[in-house]
């Protein structure tokens, strides 16, 4: 990319110059002509090695040739590549490029401009250098500037080209080609590049227009260079800020430091040590925050990274020498990075041991406890404290500093705390069985360990682990157990489910049953109608005694009555006889002599 990026900004450059200024065309020309067709071909090389770019498909690299070329073409920008490549040079042959002078422009250069649409691999370009550089800054600063220099050259090839169109010498605006100076190249394009950059920077000062061309040119150019280095100017601010990001964090909790000492009385020697730690932290590391800075990345990366720079650290330690890579891989990630102060204690006499020190970097001493008394000197890799840390029953220091330790210049120690390390060594037994036999040798050495108490706590912790164990699998056995009796359960719940289904199938699907069903309704049926005939029959039965109770009575009233009443009578007692005849034929099925009465009535 980056030699197709140098025949890209050749053409972005040399294209429009010599498309505008006659003389650099002429100057030199078998060069140029062996330079565009050098830039022709590296376009070529560049397009057949574009689309046979490998890409990532489901996370894998496509070697393949036919998939890389399907998926160049699948991309927009292919089109881009092959116009670039077009042969416009054959306009040549009837537009010579030695034809172009200073009354008649543009050049026959300027048929070249398609190559210019390979600006994207430039970009490209670009966009990878500033990742993989370690100096992002600097080049992002630098792309800016080639943007600028590139924006003013097409300026000025611009303003000498509208200068040729109006008419060379015809006003104080255009440019003036009077005189042999004037002719020169040197003098064209560097003029023409001066009004270009007070007119994009707007710092002015150049000649007056004098007609509505310049006017409208000069204010479209003066809103360009508004708006144009207005981002600029504020990309590369925002650029120097970056640059000095840190610093200023930095400062800005120094100085909030300083206010609170300021604002508790703190004194001033211990302010001045506060400010001397600032300064070293600074020199030393830039106060970078390691964790934050490396948040962003993936465990594995940051186990990488600091295996690759802690590694060498912590095999120094004896306890840990020998030990699996994977125990060494999870405790090196559990390091951190304390600074000492001149004169401060790491640790005193009698204090409980909750971590182990491993020194970077600087000088420490062991003293007495009159403070004055050096007992030893302790240097890089360095290690104290590790015993303190294991907690070894029978330890008659009982995990107690058993000396004064202090730091005589600035020191960087990694320190270890006995929680991370017990986390860590929970999911490596065997490990922390070595571990903990090389903490009996160091004391043993040392004569530190009580054999008795140390015997009594391995038996307790056998016993506690032999029962655990026990208890481990018993609960596994009935894990099984239950597991299996649901699983029985379930299959004869299954099998139950499946009789029941078929029954039914079967009792929906048998003949007789269907007729047993019918015959049982038509029966229902029948006793119903039986009993509302029953119902219908008392009903009427009571009222015909009720009738006959009520001629009875008449009669005996009107027994002294004429011919005309006795013929009436009869006449109703022939009806009465009637009524109870169809009653006692409408109850003959049920017995209950209504018959009889007739004879009576």
């Amino acid at each position: 990319l980056s030699v197709v990026s140098l025949a890209v900004l050749y053409n972005i450059v040399f294209v429009i110059g010599r498309a505008v200024f006659w003389e650099l065309n002429k100057q030199a020309a078998v060069l140029w002509w062996i330079l565009d067709y050098l830039c022709d071909f590296i376009y070529l090389a560049d397009t057949l090695v574009h689309c046979h770019e490998g890409y990532l498909e489901q996370g894998l690299l496509v070697r393949d040739a036919s998939k890389l070329r399907k998926h160049y073409f699948s991309k927009q920008r292919w089109w881009l590549d092959v116009v670039s490549m077009l042969p416009t040079d054959l306009a040549y042959i009837w537009w010579a490029p030695s034809s172009c002078a200073a009354t008649r422009l543009p050049c026959p250069i300027i048929v070249r401009i398609n190559r210019l649409l390979r600006l994207p691999r430039m970009w490209e370009w670009f966009d990878r250098t500033e990742t993989a550089t370690g100096y992002p800054n600097a080049f992002r600063i630098c792309k800016v500037v080639l943007a600028i220099l590139v924006l003013i050259h097409w300026n000025a090839c611009l303003y000498f080209a509208i200068s040729y169109a109006l008419g060379f010498s015809t006003d104080n605006w255009v440019y003036n080609i009077n005189g042999p100076k004037n002719l020169t190249l040197s003098r064209q394009y560097i003029y023409s590049f001066y009004w270009s950059t007070l007119t994009l920077t707007t710092i002015g000062e150049t000649p007056t227009p004098e007609n509505d061309a310049e006017y409208l040119f000069v204010v479209a150019d003066f809103l360009a260079g508004v708006l144009i280095f207005a981002t600029i100017v504020g990309n590369i601010g925002s650029m120097i800020s970056n640059m000095n990001v840190t610093r200023v964090e930095f400062q800005n909790r120094m100085d909030g430091v300083k206010q609170y000492m300021a604002f508790r009385k703190v004194g001033g020697e211990l302010e001045a040590r506060v400010i001397r730690w600032f300064a070293y932290t600074w020199a030393q590391s830039g106060a970078l925050d390691e964790e934050r800075v490396l948040a962003a990345l993936p465990d594995k990366l940051k186990a990488e990274i600091a295996i690759r720079v802690h590694m060498d650290t912590l095999r120094q330690v004896r306890i840990f020498q020998d030990c699996e890579p994977g125990l060494l891989e999870a405790l090196v990630l559990k390091l951190k990075l304390q600074v000492f102060s001149p004169g401060d204690y790491i640790c005193r006499k009698g204090d409980v041991g909750k971590e182990m020190y491993i020194v970077k970097r600087g000088s420490l001493s062991v003293v007495a406890d009159d403070g004055m008394t050096v007992l030893a000197t302790l240097g890089a890799g360095s290690v104290f404290g590790e015993v303190s840390v294991l907690e070894i029953a029978g330890n008659r220091t009982g995990n107690r500093r058993t000396a004064n330790v202090r730091s005589i210049g600035y020191s960087d120690l990694f320190c270890l705390a006995k929680r991370d390390l017990w986390e860590t060594l929970a999911d490596y037994p065997e490990a922390r069985a070595s571990l903990t036999e090389r903490g009996c040798q160091l004391l043993r050495k040392d004569g530190l360990l009580d054999e008795a108490v140390f015997a009594n706590a391995q038996q307790t912790q056998d016993s506690l682990e032999s029962g655990v164990a026990r208890l481990e699998q018993t609960v596994e056995n009935l894990n099984l157990r239950l597991a299996r009796l649901l699983a029985e359960y379930s299959a004869s719940q299954s099998k139950l489910k499946q009789r029941i289904s078929k029954l039914e199938d079967r009792v929906q699907k048998s003949p007789t049953s269907r007729g047993e069903a019918r015959n049982n309704h038509q029966l229902q049926q029948q006793h119903k109608q039986q009993q509302q005939q029953q119902q219908q029959e008392q009903q009427n039965a009571g009222s015909s005694s009720s009738s006959a109770a009520r001629l009875r009575s008449h009669r005996r009233k009107s027994h002294s009555s004429t011919t005309t009443t006795t013929a009436e009578a009869a006449a109703a007692d022939e009806s009465l006889t009637v009524a109870t005849t169809g009653a006692g034929g409408g109850s003959g099925g049920v017995g209950n002599g209504v018959p009889g009465r007739q004879n009576t009535l």
